[in-house]
């Protein structure tokens, strides 16, 4: 299936060739804070670890290594994001957000304030406040919690 096709992972509701892959592909930047943090969770889902890193504040992308980012990426199943708020002014901008995804066999949410800064006329991810929230173990029989009430194993089972 082409990208043409399918939805976009960040939940816009729009065609991914529409909505993030444009960021992705370099063609179009991200004019928002919200835009960015979209184009990150969905990098994250096609596995894009490059374009993550790229999106870190010039400062924070010695912390955040591209094996690393991989692997994070690699390990995990992204389920759905949902973006609660978001704000910006001409320097710094702010996405509160609640990211869904599996890791073995374990649901995980990811909720977060983010912080978003302007560098060279273009918005990166500065850092974040985490919201600590329980991981779900998930066994075979269970109905997946992603909300298509399927059991886990038919649905988003390894």
């Amino acid at each position: 299936m082409t990208s043409n096709a399918l939805l976009c992972f960040c939940g816009s509701q729009q065609l991914y060739a529409d909505c993030c892959e444009p960021f992705h592909l370099k063609t179009k930047q991200p004019q928002t804070p919200e835009q960015l943090m979209r184009a990150r969770y969905s990098a994250y889902a096609v596995k894009n670890a490059a374009f993550v890193r790229e999106s870190y504040a010039k400062e924070k992308q010695a912390e955040n290594s591209l094996s690393e980012i991989k692997d994070f990426a690699t390990s995990c199943r992204f389920i759905n994001l949902t973006v609660l708020d978001s704000g910006y002014n001409d320097e710094t901008g702010f996405v509160k957000f609640k990211a869904h995804y599996f890791y073995q066999d374990l649901y995980c949410e990811l909720a977060e304030h983010s912080r978003f800064i302007k560098e060279d006329e273009q918005w990166r991810y500065l850092d974040g406040e985490i919201t600590p929230v329980a991981d779900i173990k998930v066994k075979r029989n269970d109905t997946c919690p992603c909300g298509s009430n399927k059991k886990y194993k038919k649905c988003h089972s390894v």
